[in-house]
């Protein structure tokens, strides 16, 4: 599952993405994510990879969707339940465990991303309501 999480900053919308720290995808940009374990729910799962991935935490996270496009995870056929939130306070991102870096991107000016993010991040823009 994927994280998409959102926040105004001086009237810009921002996007947060992780810099991967290992492969596939190495160094690349992408959603904060990670596999669901055996013992969670997805919205365990989503709120311990945000936390483990950028430092964020108490996001009211809701279910987006689901993509399950074969091909989209090289390691394999990989289904994602994206869920999507918007960062409404001022905690700042810290990068840890599978992310080399975190950081706030403007919708606008985003790098080129990993896995099918682009696809991910379109619907999310579509769908968002700050």
């Amino acid at each position: 599952m994927d994280a998409v999480v959102f926040r105004n900053e001086s009237g810009k919308t921002e996007l947060l993405l992780i810099q991967r720290k290992n492969p596939p995808y190495k160094e690349e940009w992408a959603l904060p994510g990670g596999f669901v374990d055996m013992d969670e729910t997805l919205e365990t799962a989503v709120n311990r990879e945000l936390l483990e991935e950028t430092g964020l935490n108490n996001i009211l996270l809701k279910q987006m969707h689901a993509f399950s496009t074969p091909g989209r995870d090289p390691r394999g056929h990989t289904i994602s339940v994206v869920f999507m939130g918007i960062l409404k306070d001022g905690q700042t991102v810290k990068a840890g465990d599978d992310a080399q870096n975190a950081e706030w991107f403007n919708i606008n000016k985003l790098p080129k991303l990993a896995f099918d993010h682009k696809d991910v991040v379109d619907m999310a823009i579509s769908n968002i309501d700050l």
